[in-house]
């Protein structure tokens, strides 16, 4: 690196040109007004040129000064804005989440809204992404996966051992049961079936549920509708298209604002919990414990 004239004289020199003043400069420097004025003599004798002329207590930039301060001001800036972009980044740190499909909306995307609450200028990159993912080589601060078993190695947090109920629309209900009818009596047609893809085997169905309440019934899945997320079952229940067996972390909200009705107590646990996991460097930053803690925290009780 070439040869760098003394940055704390180039300071000097740049508040003293812009205030017009030794004495204004010491003041914002926090220094003796003595102290601006050898800073400048070292910087003049460094570059073996007269910057101020001194008339009394009023200074004024010399030709040299002139040439020199627009540069020094413009360098001094890039510095003071570089520092401020790296504290910014500190206080900004982005949060990566990695998320299942069908969490995303209806159950993250609330508790993020309260997570920025207390961290108002936090940046977030949520991914809908299945099983597995590479959260090193992704740069993933947290993973929410089903089931515990995708990622040893990582730092694991169980969140919630999820379970199914059959929910719908109260206004469906009450076209169609009209407050008499049980679940054994429906047709076919009203009910919602969840696909749950080739990956997974463990997800309850239907003839589970009625299995759970004594029930032989098994409903044909090809007589109903049939929807590849469990957050459309519970979306497609709310629009009124049917009774889904939904999740109830995500039919949650639905439920405490009327939007659903669960029509039994009765409920039957999914196959495995949703956990959270994290790569151990980043397992203990404050924004991914945060959240990590929210989720546990705000889990409906199973």
């Amino acid at each position: 690196m070439d040869r760098l004239p003394p940055l704390n004289a180039i300071k000097a020199f740049e508040v003293a040109a812009r205030s017009g003043s030794f004495t204004l400069a010491a003041a914002e420097l926090g220094v003796s007004s003595a102290a601006v004025s050898q800073q400048i003599r070292n910087l003049e004798a460094w570059f073996g040129k007269q910057l101020f002329v001194r008339t009394g207590n009023r200074i004024a930039l010399t030709d040299a000064g002139h040439a020199m301060y627009p540069q020094t001001a413009r360098a001094l800036g890039d510095i003071a804005a570089i520092g401020q972009r790296m504290l910014e980044g500190g206080l900004r740190t982005r949060l990566v989440v990695s998320v299942p499909f069908s969490l995303a909306e209806l159950w993250l995307a609330p508790r993020l809204a309260v997570l920025l609450d207390a961290f108002p200028h936090m940046a977030i990159d949520v991914r809908a992404e299945d099983d597995p993912i590479d959260l090193v080589r992704q740069n993933v601060d947290v993973r929410i996966s089903y089931g515990d078993y995708h990622y040893p190695g990582l730092r694991m947090v169980r969140l919630v051992h999820d379970e199914v109920l059959p929910v719908c629309a109260l206004e469906f209900w009450q076209r169609h049961g009209n407050g008499d009818a049980r679940l054994t009596d429906l047709h076919e047609s009203q009910f919602i079936h969840t696909n749950w893809g080739p990956n997974y085997a463990s997800h309850p169905s239907w003839t589970d549920w009625f299995a759970a309440c004594g029930s032989s019934r098994s409903p044909d899945p090809s007589h109903g509708r049939r929807v590849g997320l469990s957050s459309l079952a519970i979306a497609s229940a709310r629009l009124g298209l049917g009774i889904a067996l939904g999740q109830r972390v995500m039919a949650q909200a639905d439920l405490e604002a009327g939007r659903l009705i669960a029509l039994s107590s009765v409920s039957v646990r999914l196959g495995h919990p949703y956990c959270a996991f994290m790569p151990p460097a980043k397992a203990d930053r404050a924004d991914v414990a945060a959240l990590v803690g929210l989720l546990v925290k705000t889990a409906p009780a199973t």
